[in-house]
């Protein structure tokens, strides 16, 4: 499996590519980082160095990617945080470059925006291009309960709302989605649930809530659901894959006390993890 993975890069600590990319390797998925940022770590320290690459700068790789005559043998695009809306434009541009050369070809989006607690984070523009232009040329998408809400214009505290925006998001392009960080009417104070759906169906995981918060979770999460769901062809088993890795990585994260989550130490809960958890079908 060939992943063009267009996200942002640090070279201490993981997040956006620096996530995505290992973990979909560990997993035996060759990846194409194309990196709209080089940052020296991610911008929660409050501090960094580095270069925000534009648009044009993304779309310069991309045909030089083309150059090779390889994006027939592209099977998947990934985007995640998108720095700026040109940047949102050449990412389209690549699916539509892709899927010109492999139509069989599917693109993750994960309409990153904000979260519950931190609001919007991302520059003005950006939540429209997400839901206007990205998502619906979108195969699979991997909002959090937060972003759900804010790109079908929705509040949703029970389940059932929940469905009823996935299926309103689902209407405007993606036809798999993972909702992340959902916290419903009936998700115990002590856990954190996930929602995958497809095909008129959900499915739900729960998983222990842990006390901490890293960055760069969701972006291996999102790598990890387009992994397992194009291998398995079903978004209950991405989904079970998915959850128990991402637990195990973050808790062996706690465990050791670390700020940035430990992707490389904790390796072996991406191919074997540790623990795993019941699907059910809401």
């Amino acid at each position: 499996m060939n992943v063009l993975s267009i996200q942002s890069h640090v070279a201490f600590g993981h997040v956006g590519n620096s996530s995505a990319t290992f973990a979909l390797q560990r997993l035996g998925t060759e990846v194409w980082p194309v990196h709209t940022v080089q940052f020296s770590n991610h911008t929660g320290y409050g501090s960094w160095r580095g270069r925000v690459f534009d648009g044009a700068s993304i779309d310069e790789v991309v045909d030089g990617i083309a150059e090779r005559g390889v994006l027939g043998t592209c099977d998947a695009v990934l985007s995640g945080y998108l720095g700026s809306a040109d940047v949102g434009h050449a990412v389209v541009g690549a699916v539509a470059q892709v899927k010109r050369a492999n139509p069989d070809a599917v693109y993750c989006c994960d309409p990153v925006i904000g979260d519950v607690g931190r609001g919007v984070f991302v520059r003005p523009g950006i939540e429209e291009l997400l839901r206007d232009v990205a998502l619906p040329v979108a195969d699979l998408a991997t909002p959090n309960h937060f972003e759900l809400d804010l790109l079908t214009g929705r509040t949703t505290g029970t389940l059932e709302e929940v469905e009823d925006a996935v299926s309103d998001l689902q209407s405007r392009g993606p036809r798999v989605v993972l909702t992340t960080s959902l916290d419903v009417a009936d998700t115990p104070a002590d856990a954190v649930d996930l929602l995958a759906s497809e095909g008129g169906r959900h499915w739900r995981v729960r998983t222990p809530r842990l006390g901490l918060s890293v960055n760069g979770a969701g972006d291996a999460t999102a790598a990890l659901f387009l992994r397992h769901w194009s291998v398995t062809g079903s978004a209950a088993e991405a989904l079970a894959a998915t959850a128990a890795s991402v637990w195990g990585l973050l808790a062996r994260t706690e465990e050791a006390g670390s700020r940035e989550i430990l992707l490389v130490a904790a390796q072996d809960e991406l191919v074997r993890p540790s623990r795993l958890f019941d699907v059910a079908e809401v």
